[in-house]
């Protein structure tokens, strides 16, 4: 049996033994790592005719993974102490753990957490176990996870389901070990997508009898929860983190606006100076894409359906167009709408020769890669997440990360935005288990401005910021109390780029 057969074979007996430790990886990841153990193995391989037992296969691997993982997890540890001091929100003196402790503790709260599994979310899921949550996780994106980071979790004792590359039938495998355990029942959701919320609707339905709220901080995870509560299908409270303006203003517009330009460098090694780019979609994460491409010496192009949003990309600069008027000219086709085939294959077939193509929207819902997958096209993998799709003729394209979002899949996020986002997301899963009966009902709900302006504020002293207070006849004046919340619960910031 060649080498990396025993390895499958031990990987699937060793499963079971994986998420005791909280992570699991898969043949490939197996192979790479397995260094240590390999020549036994390939020794243990040529000196026996028969295969060797499934068990002793298992028993081999396991210590190895076992030290593999506690190596990982210390190496991550140290570049974690760097990225602190980028956390505000969760490493300040004014730590939401500190704040929130002091108040309530979650000390029943069990957490299911379907997100990407970056650096900063070790730190989030670490502060959701001080305030007493059991915590479970499943990456929302297949090539979001950084592997280190699961392995750390793990080795601190969270289970985790997640690893980077996983296929289709991976991610929903991951789902539902993350959510299908015996004796254990979550009473909070954290999703990103809305692909946990999904699942758990799909197949365990009867486990909403006990979970107290859904906390959902992406564009369509809410689109998904507002067409549940228009059905009046929706069986608990959610909270609508993606329009709360700490998360549509900074994660969005700022996270996107520097984010775009670190995928597109890392993938390509482009020059942006002079490339004509198409951005379709000019909400926060459109302006922030135009705004960092425009810095860049790009000339941009904006598709729109909105004409508010429209308006603002006429008022800033940037040419508003039908996509089909310029397919055959741009350089770089970026979408950031949240919908669906907003690039079609009769566009992809338009595109000039070396056109890149990637998602900054949502999922894989965007660019229509499925047709792209037909005999007369040949796909060839050039890099890590870069995929060259070749026409009979010649033609090319360059796919980034198979059309799924680009600053996940390809990219670093800026911790200190991931910051304000976690927090939020912290205070509204807190909010939601500590409410009283009757506050919420089983609808969606913006996240209380006051709590908006409390997680901006932990944030403001890493810029030595000083706030100015209002007079008490000022405060009258206004007719607001001098400690917020300054906005009404309707209000949502627009985005505006800076020039």
């Amino acid at each position: 049996m060649r080498l990396l057969e025993v390895l499958g074979e031990g990987h699937r007996l060793l499963k079971p033994a994986l998420w005791r430790m909280g992570t699991v990886m898969r043949a490939p990841q197996l192979f790479t790592c397995l260094s240590g153990c390999r020549s036994s193995l390939l020794t243990r391989s040529k000196n026996s005719t028969n295969v060797p037992p499934k068990l002793d296969v298992a028993l081999c691997l396991a210590p190895f993974l076992s030290h593999l993982l506690t190596a990982i997890a210390q190496l991550l540890h140290i570049q974690i102490a760097l990225m602190m001091r980028h956390l505000p929100g969760t490493s300040s003196k004014r730590t939401l753990r500190e704040a929130v402790t002091s108040v309530s503790r979650t000390s029943n709260r069990r957490s299911l957490d379907e997100e990407k599994l970056k650096l900063l979310n070790k730190v989030l899921m670490e502060t959701l176990g001080a305030l007493g949550a059991q915590c479970r996780w499943a990456a929302c994106n297949i090539y979001s996870t950084l592997n280190e980071v699961a392995a750390a979790l793990a080795e601190n004792g969270f289970p985790v389901f997640a690893w980077k590359g996983e296929s289709e039938d991976d991610f929903w495998w991951c789902i539902d070990r993350c959510v299908n355990v015996e004796g254990w029942q979550p009473n909070m959701i954290l999703d990103d997508g809305g692909d946990l919320t999904h699942w758990i609707y799909k197949k365990y339905p009867n486990m909403f009898k006990k979970i107290k709220g859904i906390v959902e901080e992406s564009v369509t995870g809410v689109h998904r929860l507002y067409q549940l509560s228009k059905a009046g299908k929706l069986c608990v409270p959610a909270m609508n983190v993606n329009d709360s303006v700490t998360k549509q203003k900074f994660d969005n517009l700022y996270c996107c606006r520097e984010s775009i330009l670190d995928g597109l460098k890392r993938t390509t090694d482009m020059m942006f100076g002079g490339k004509q780019v198409v951005v379709c979609g000019y909400g926060e994460v459109g302006k922030g894409c135009c705004a960092a491409l425009k810095a860049m010496g790009s000339i941009v192009y904006v598709t729109e359906i909105d004409p508010i949003c429209a308006l603002q990309a006429c008022m800033d600069g940037f040419r508003l167009v039908k996509l089909n008027e310029v397919i055959r000219q741009v350089d770089i086709v970026i979408t950031c709408t949240g919908n669906k085939n907003v690039v079609t294959r009769e566009l992809l077939d338009r595109m000039k020769n070396s056109c890149i193509v990637c998602n900054m929207g949502h999922s894989n819902t965007e660019i229509d890669v499925a047709s792209l997958r037909t005999p007369e096209l040949t796909w060839e993998r050039v890099r890590s997440q870069v995929d060259h799709v070749i026409w009979p003729d010649g033609k090319r394209i360059v796919l980034l990360a198979e059309g799924r979002l680009l600053n996940l899949s390809c990219s670093t996020v800026p911790t200190f935005v991931l910051s304000i986002t976690a927090t939020t997301q912290a205070l509204a899963l807190i909010e939601l288990y500590n409410a009283p009966e009757g506050r919420y009902k089983q609808d969606v709900y913006l996240l209380p401005k006051k709590m908006d302006e409390y997680v901006a504020s932990l944030h403001l002293p890493t810029f030595d910021a000083h706030l100015t207070e209002l007079t008490d006849e000022q405060a009258k004046y206004l007719g607001l109390n001098k400690n917020g919340p300054f906005k009404p619960n309707y209000y949502r910031c627009l985005g505006l780029p800076i020039k």
